[in-house]
């Protein structure tokens, strides 16, 4: 099962911009689909963004469309989340997983209970 180490959350303004990583413990990061997926507190789990490993094809829910991109590079095992346009509804702590099925306009984690330490992103307004 690939690790993955999430980083680059912070406090921002409302308005403002983050850019998580996500960097796998393998290389075998290439073979898969990778999603963004977050939780804040007292709420469920809610995918956010995914890309694919073939063509890279992105996905994300509609809530986040317009605003943040997903991106991956390979040959540094990383799967960014550029993150534009925050609000506060964005607060959450974000986390990236391997085990993820993509469509569009849905993300969905298949074992959010199998994740890393994630990030944690706090929007202020």
């Amino acid at each position: 099962q690939l690790q993955f180490a999430e980083s680059g959350g912070g406090l921002v303004q409302q308005g403002g911009s983050l850019r998580l990583s996500c960097v796998a413990s393998e290389s075998r990061m290439t073979k898969f689909a990778v999603g963004w997926f977050r939780q804040a507190p007292g709420k469920e789990h809610e995918g956010v963004a995914c890309i694919g490993a073939s063509d890279g094809t992105t996905y994300y829910v509609d809530s986040v469309k317009g605003r943040f991109t997903i991106s991956r590079d390979d040959a540094k095992n990383t799967v960014y989340l550029q993150m534009n346009a925050l609000s506060p509804e964005d607060t959450a702590i974000y986390y990236c997983t391997a085990d993820v099925g993509c469509s569009d306009g849905t993300v969905i984690p298949t074992r959010p209970n199998h994740r890393g330490q994630g990030t944690q992103v706090t929007v202020s307004s």
